[in-house]
């Protein structure tokens, strides 16, 4: 019996040693896919979509400090027109020609992409840490913590802004 169990934990650690090598050769003998301009494939998405999913459930802040005024979802729709709509769009530019070579492509929020059913606290852990081989930058070192949730609360309330605030943000290009 013993012998039994000793040779199915050399067994197990067999395989998980060539299943580390066969990872390993197909890495560096680039049979790893790392065009951006070559759709990514379902086991990358599902694992890249999964670990995101984690980790922002994990480290996502769960209340927002900053009100949902108007104040503040105008403040945040002219952030988002300066640093956010070259990559996700603008009303006047919905598919920018720049965020046509990113892979995986950027949600454009100004042709109906939206995360308004994400809690702001996902939204704002997004903005302020980027998003890993994405193109999404971390905007901690651009925008102060304030500026971050007022981008986030525009964001989140795209759908349901205050009249005077989506008129200035429709006439935002």
């Amino acid at each position: 019996m013993k012998n039994l169990v000793i040779g199915l934990v050399i067994g197990i650690f067999a395989g998980l040693c060539l299943a580390a090598l066969a990872g390993y050769i197909t890495v560096v003998n680039g049979w790893v896919p790392a065009r951006a301009d070559e759709p990514s494939g379902g086991f990358e998405t599902w694992a890249a979509h999964s670990a995101l999913r984690a980790v922002i459930k994990r480290e996502a802040p769960k209340d927002c400090p900053v009100p949902g005024d108007e104040a503040n979802l105008a403040a945040g729709a002219k952030i988002y027109s300066q640093n956010c709509s070259g990559c996700h769009g603008a009303p006047g530019s919905p598919k920018p020609d720049f965020a046509k070579g990113f892979s995986p492509s950027p949600p454009l929020f100004a042709s109906g992409d939206s995360v308004t059913d994400d809690p702001v606290g996902s939204i704002y852990w997004k903005v302020n840490h980027g998003i890993r081989f994405t193109g999404m930058p971390a905007f901690n070192s651009m925008l102060k913590d304030n500026e971050l949730w007022q981008v986030s609360l525009f964001l989140k309330n795209m759908d349901k802004l205050p009249p005077p605030v989506d008129a200035t943000w429709k006439s935002m290009k």
